[in-house]
Parts: C-alpha cells; structure tokens; sequence
C-alpha cells in the first residue's frame, strides 16, 4: 500500500450510518403500560388481584429468562458491549485505504477517514460519492463509469487512474494516482456496494524508477565494449547485445524472436549446446572460436560460457561473454595474432585434440574433440574460488571393453614414451561410433594457469583422435560385400555344375517315364527320381536367386491382384492360428517383375512370419505408393529415392535380436532347428528383390513383431518393344509354386521350371522335321537330349565342343536349321561359337542352355543379337516344345 499524506486524524472522525438509533418513545410507553397495569391492579380487590399479579410476574419472568438466553448466545447485546463487528469497523476506519459504503438508491452509509481525506470531505454534509470526487479528464470518467455500470450489475471491477490536478482533499501534488475498485456487500437488509480507493502515486513513482534503472541497465550492456548473448538448449539465440550485433552486422530486430540462431553466427559452434553437467551444477567453459559475421567474414573471438542447470539436469538458457580477437582488438598485437592462428588451427581441424593428465582427465580439447566424444568441454573456467571444476575424463566416452588398452597407452605417453601404437576404440552411446586414438608426451610436467601458477601433470599427454565410424562402416560394408559376392560365385558355380547333372537326371527319368506305363511296379520308383531331382533342383534355383544369378522373366503385373491370387495359399500356410489381412493401397502403380519370383518373395516371408508366431498371431500384408519427394516420415524407414510400389509385410511374433538381424540376409545362416531351414529363404528373397531393381528394408522390436518393407520401382508406360514369349520355364517349381500355380489355373503343374511363366501353343502332334546341331560338352546331357529330340523326328548333329560344332558344320553338307549350345564349354563358349556362326550363318537359328542367368552372357554378345534361352535343368518336353516353337517361328 501506498503511504498516505497529511495530517493523522482519529479513528472517531470516520461517518457511520449504518445502524438505526434507538428510539425512547417506545420506552416511555413500555414504562406506561407497566405502570398503568400496577394502578389498576390497586383497584381490584386481593382475592381477585392475586390471580392477575402471579400471570404479570409470570410473563415478566419469562421474558428475563428469554433475554437471558438471548445474551448466552449473542442475539442481544448490552450497551457498551464491544464484539466482533466493532473490531472490524476499527480495522476499516483505520485503514491507509479509502473506503466508502453506498447503498442501493445512492444512499452514503459508511466512509472511513482515509476516504474522507481524499474526498475533502470533513462532515456527513459535504461527504461526496466516488462518481462526483473523481471528476477531470475523458480517461478518468471513462474509468469512473465502468466502475458505475459494474457496480449497478453487481459485478467487481477495478481502475488504475491519473488525476492531474488531484482530487480536493489532495492539494500538495500535482498529479496522483488511484487505485479504485468496486465490489457488492451481502446485507440483511439492503444490498450495498464498497468502494475502495488506494493511493498508488509512490508506487508508481517506484516502478518507474525501476524501468529506468533496468533501461539504464540495459544501455550499459548494449554498448559495454564487449559482446554477450543468451543461447538456449536448442541453439536460438535468445539475447544479443548491440556491441556483439555491430560486430556480427545484424540487426538487433531479428534477436529475441526467433529469426537467428546459432548456426547463423557460429556453423561450427555446436559444442556451445552438448555442454553437460550434474543437477544444480553451474559451469562455465572457456571457447575460442570463429564466429561468423552476416557478410560471410569471420570474427576471432573467446567465448566465457556459462550454463546453469535444473534439478533435472536440463540446462538452462546460456550467460555467454564476447571477447572480440580481430586485429587491432587488443594491444599485444603479436601475441594475439599468435593465439587467434593457433585457436583457428586447433578448432577448425577435423582431428579431435585434446591434452590429458596421467589419470585421464581432459584439461583441454578443441572443438572436434567435443563433437565426437558428446559434448565434453574444451577447458573448465575457474570459479569464485580460484579453483577448477571437476573435468571429464576419457573413459566416460567409451565402452568398457576399450578403456583397459588406451589406459595401458596413457601410462606409456605420460611416463614419455614417444613412439605408442594408436589404437582402435568403440565409443559409448548409439550409434556404434568408433575413433581410431594417438597419444604422446606433451613435453613438460607443468602447465601454466590462467592467473600465471602451475597446475602441475594437468597436461601430460596430447591425443589425437580421428572419427572412424564410416570407415568402419564401410569396410565391414565391403568385406560382406565381397563375402556375398564369392558365396555367390562359389554359389553360382556349384550350381552350374549340379544343373549339368540335374539335367541328366531328369531326363533320363523323362525317357524311363516314356517307356513304362503307370501299372508297371518301376514307374513309382522313377517318379520318386524324378520328384527328388526336381526337389535338388529347387535348392539350385535358390542358390541362383541368392547369386542374382537366376533368369528372370520380367513383365508388367498388378501387384494387387498377384496378391490376392495367393491369398488361398497363403492361408492354407498359414494355418489356423494365424490371421492374414490384406490392405491394399489406392490406385497402386504397376511394376515390372517376374510373377512367380514375387510370389516366392511373399511366400517365404509369410513362412518365416508364421514361424515366428508359434502361438498364433496376426500377419499384415499392405500395398502404397511411395511418392518422390516425400519426407522421410510418410516415406517411411529405409525408402530409397524415386517413386516405388511399398509392399509391407507385418507381423506380431517373437521379433529378431539385434545380433541376428546383421545376419538374416546371409546365405545357410538360421535359426531353426537342424532339418527345419536351410538358410537360403531371405537370401533368396534379397536376391530377386535387388536383381528385380528394387530395395528391401527390416525393422524389428523383440517381443514386437517385424515389418520388411520392399521397395519396387515404378513401372512407366513407355514405347518398347514387345516382348519375345518365354520358350521354357528355367528349373522345377517348389511345392509352394505349384499350389499358387494350381490356384490361378494359368500354369502348367506337371511343367517344371524356376517360376517363370512360359507361354504354351497347343501342338498338333510330337513329330518335327529339321536338321539340329546339339553342342553339348556334358555327354549325359548331350546323349538325352539327343534321344529326345531324334525320338521326334528331328535330325541330330552331336558336338562336344564349340570347335567340334565349327568344323562339323563345315563338313556336312546338310542345312542345318537350328542349334542348340550350351553356353560354358572348354576352349569356345557359347558366345563366341555364336559370333563364328554369324560369319557364315546370319539368319540361323539358336537356342542357348545354361545353368547360368541369361543376363549373365548377354553382355558378352553384339548388341540386338537375337537367340533363344533355355535355363537348366529342363525337362526333355520343355527342350522339345522349344525346338518346335523356335523352328516354326
């Protein structure tokens, strides 16, 4: 409250007329009557006045007895009886508040002094309302007359007010100011409204004092001759003053409001938002960095940081001193340029640096150091008391498994030793970060401080530290790159050689079916040959798939509608445990993909969801398209670049550890139980998935299930050619193929082949007619395939050799109409046979069979040549119909 002036007068000088005087003409008759009742009462006779006495005293007594109670419970008082009103209407008279009580009509029932002061008022005659005292200006009777109108509504409202000159009774001042609030007094009777006024004129004169003092405070800041500004935890900078702004050459309009931060002034700064301390800590760290200015220029500087944090650890908005070092900044000139080189030298290098005493600890680093050891502190500023703060160490930045060899360093380099090996550590923290760390003497055992004493062993060793987490990446990237390329070669190669056998296998299992009829007691046993090669030649399209070496047939397919083609397959694989939901995107784009090979990809999936599930679970299967330019949130992890078709395969199984998931992509790696897996499925997934041009992505929680999100690009309608038929399908189906293959009612069952689907033209009969050169390195094959083909009527050439097949067809004098060469042969391959035949033969016909993908020797022919391929191992019918059909067309 404010103090209130003049002179002090007695509580007794405040206006009450609240309570009604009582009145004594009532008591004169009370009195009468009494009287009256006893003059009668002498004019009754005794006998007859008895009666009449004993009632009257009776009545008198009971209305004593009545008051009595009354004055127990405080419903009567006696005159001169002080209670708990009157305590309060001293407390009200004597308050430095003016206070005035109206009633409804305008009737004046109560001011105290305080009022009576401002007012002028001295006498009940000349007491004022507040709507008459508080007269002047339009913003004064515009206040007055919203505290009428909340009065007249029963409301609350208050009004600061300047009065200039001030009301009557306030004629020592020019100008004051009120405070006037308004608000309704329950009453038994009559409602009523008080009014209170408070002097607030030194109140105000103090706050402007105030203002003043912190604008003064503030112009002492802005042009102090060194800079200052606030960062807060998330790098906008909160406060600048004028002298850093003149400096950085910005416009202090742009500070405070989010329109700089610090990247804007400092790029490389970022150590100035990693600092990190304990609850209640307050630390202040010492920088000397480049800032930038806003042309681009740099500006030398030594930053005094201080951060203070919460209980919760969190930091709080920075106290950060600017000492400019630019040239002409300070009178040592040599010793500054000297220093400002070297901060510029340290700071700006991408080697981490800093200097350690013999237990480790960091006296100082540079910038890099901080950025990749988590934000420790370049160099700890004495407190009040002269002493330093407790500074990091080494060993909280890595794991533990490292921390034995670089303490085993550190002893060497303090102890002086020049020459110690760097070493290789893991650093604490995600991410699987790694440093590869130098360490040597610094030369002395003494470092001066900075009031010139010597803080002795603080800087024993100088490390150097060099950021190798993508050179490790990278080169664990390569070895399991060239990992999986030599499985792959090893794979591929295997492959080729097995199909060479497979395929003798299965066609002489072909000529011993020809030959027996279904009742004959053998027929069994060579359908369990054939089943059995045909298993073994589903492990080789697997290899195949893994190597990328498989031949794929490529065709512009409705990703939807091939999966709901497997959706009664896949249910039926599923089992009854397991709830499959399809959810397929609008509008889905095309791809261009090999149907059976995608539905392979789908199918191991749904399997080793499945297995996941042993108790039963839930599997997802949607469809989107993955629009270019998206961010990465709606693109979702892993999403490469372009638009792609997203097929999202979820399930809510046991999920896969962190360690596993390195390896779940790697060829014979599994974690079923022996018999149960042969750990080709994902690699076989990975491998049509990338030889289709597309990208797969894993995202797993233990105990939450796992999500493989594959990625195929989107297929453009553009002018190509059209597509030659596919002759042949390339290897036996699996089981799986030949379920889907019997749902969709469009492929051959008995057919076996690799997934790729294979046009076929009914044939009028199993005779041909034609010359055919077999080029054949493997006799078995070279003999079944020729039996075949001669049992139908074609005539067969037979070379073991690409030099064979040369010099035969220069020897016979037959035309030969088509030739069918395997592709890896001794001494001339299929290629090269086929560029020989050109010279001679340009329109001739040929059929190339291998184990190996088509794509994989396409490369090695002239541009636009044009042939036929066969992929091993092929049943002898496949060879036929592609011999007719090639010959006829």
């Amino acid at each position: 409250m404010a103090e209130v002036s003049g002179p002090t007068k007695p509580v007794s000088s405040a206006i009450d007329r609240s309570e009604r005087p009582g009145r004594v003409g009532l008591l004169l008759v009370l009195a009468g009557l009494l009287v009256g009742a006893a003059v009668g009462l002498s004019f009754v006779a005794n006998e007859q006045a008895q009666p009449l006495i004993l009632g009257l005293l009776a009545l008198l007594a009971m209305a004593g007895v009545f008051c009595l109670f009354a004055l127990a419970i405080g419903a009567l008082q006696l005159a001169g009886q002080t209670g708990r009103d009157d305590i309060t209407k001293a407390i009200v008279d004597a308050s430095p508040e003016g206070a005035i009580v109206v009633e409804d009509g305008g009737r004046l029932i109560y001011a105290n002094e305080a009022y009576l002061r401002i007012s002028g008022g001295e006498t009940f005659s000349n007491l004022r309302p507040v709507e008459r005292v508080f007269v002047g200006s339009p913003d004064v009777s515009e206040a007055v007359y919203r505290l009428a109108q909340a009065a007249h509504d029963g409301r609350g409202h208050v009004e600061e007010i300047r009065m200039a000159p001030p009301p009557q009774g306030e004629t020592e001042r020019a100008f004051a100011w009120f405070r006037i609030a308004v608000r309704a007094v329950e009453r038994p009777r009559l409602p009523a409204t008080l009014w209170t006024v408070t002097d607030i004129t030194h109140e105000r004169e103090r706050q402007e004092n105030v203002f003043q003092e912190l604008q003064h405070a503030i112009d002492y800041l802005d042009h102090a001759p060194a800079g200052f500004l606030s960062i807060d935890p998330s790098g906008s900078i909160v406060y600048m003053n004028a002298t850093l702004a003149f400096w950085l050459g910005y416009d202090l309009a742009t500070v405070g409001s989010g329109g700089l931060r610090l990247p804007d002034i400092a790029p490389s700064a970022d150590v100035l938002t990693a600092t990190e301390g304990l609850p209640g800590e307050v630390r202040t760290d010492r920088f000397d960095l480049d800032l930038r200015r806003r042309n681009g220029q740099p500006l030398p500087t030594r930053l005094y940081h201080r951060v203070a944090f919460g209980q919760d650890g969190k930091p709080g908005p920075s106290r950060t001193f600017v000492l400019n070092r630019s040239a002409g900044a300070e009178s040592d000139e040599p010793q500054r340029a000297a220093e400002v080189r070297l901060a510029r030298f340290l700071n700006n290098s991408p080697i981490a640096i800093a200097t350690l005493d013999p237990t480790g600890r960091i006296a100082r680093a540079n910038a890099s150091f901080a950025r990749l050891f988590g934000g420790t502190p370049r160099q700890a500023v004495p407190d009040g008391r002269g002493e330093l703060g407790t500074e990091p160490t080494m060993w909280e930045a890595l794991v533990d498994r490292d921390r034995a060899a670089l303490e085993s360093a550190l002893v060497k380099a303090a102890d002086g030793t020049i020459e110690v090996q760097p070493i290789e550590v893991a650093l604490a923290g995600p991410g699987n970060r790694s440093a590869r760390v130098w360490l040597s003497p610094a030369g002395g055992d003494t470092a001066a401080a900075e009031d010139g004493s010597s803080q002795p062993d603080r800087e024993r060793v100088i490390l150097y530290a060099l950021d190798t987490t993508a050179q490790r990446q990278l080169e664990q990237q390569i070895a399991q790159t060239q990992k999986m390329d030599t499985v792959g070669q090893l794979a591929g190669g295997i492959a080729h050689d097995f199909n060479n056998v497979l395929q003798a296998i299965i066609g002489y299992s072909d000529l011993l079916l020809a030959s027996h009829r279904p009742t004959d007691p053998a027929f069994q046993d060579i359908m369990q040959i054939k089943q059995n090669a045909n298993r073994a030649a589903s492990l080789v399209r697997q290899l195949l798939a893994f190597s990328r070496r498989q031949t794929l047939r490529p065709e512009v397919m409705n990703v939807g509608e091939a999966l709901s083609d497997l959706t009664l397959l896949l249910k039926r694989l599923l089992g009854e445990r397991v709830d499959l939901d399809l959810k397929h995107g609008r509008d889905i784009w095309p791809i261009k993909a090999d149907v059976n090979q995608f539905e392979q990809v789908i199918v191991n999936l749904a399997v080793n969801a499945r297995d996941a599930m042993p108790n039963g679970g839930r599997l997802l299967i949607r469809t989107a398209n993955i629009l270019e330019g998206l961010e990465n949130t709606e693109r979702r992890p892993g999403a490469p670049a372009g638009d792609h078709v997203l097929i999202e395969v979820l399930d809510t199984g046991e999920g896969i550890p962190p360690d596993v998931m390195e390896k779940i992509f790697e060829p014979f790696f599994t974690t079923k139980d022996i018999g149960k897996g042969t750990g080709l499925g994902l690699s076989t997934v990975f491998g049509i998935v990338k030889q289709s041009g597309g990208t797969i992505d894993v995202q797993s929680t233990v105990g939450s299930g796992t999500a493989f999100r594959i990625y195929l690009p989107r297929h453009e309608p553009a002018a190509e050619p059209a597509p030659e038929p596919a002759l042949a399908s390339a290897a036996p189906q699996s089981n799986a193929e030949i379920a889907a293959s019997r749902l969709r009612g469009a492929r051959d069952v008995e057919k076996p082949g690799s997934g790729q689907s294979a046009p076929r033209k009914p044939s009028p009969d199993h005779t041909g007619q034609g010359v055919i050169l077999l080029v054949e390195d493997e006799d078995p094959v070279r003999a079944v395939n020729s039996r075949a083909l001669s049992a139908r009527g074609y005539t067969v050439l037979e070379a073991a050799s690409g030099l064979d097949a040369l010099a035969l067809i220069s020897d016979v004098d037959q035309t030969i109409d088509l030739v069918v060469s395997d592709v890896v042969m001794p001494e001339m391959d299929g290629p090269t046979l086929l560029r020989e035949l050109r010279k001679h033969r340009p329109d001739l016909k040929v059929i190339f069979v291998s184990g190996y993908a088509e794509d994989a020797f396409r490369k090695n022919l002239p541009e636009g040549e044009d042939f036929n391929f066969l992929p091993k191992p092929f049943s002898l019918k496949q060879l036929v119909e592609t011999v007719k059909e090639t010959i006829a067309r």
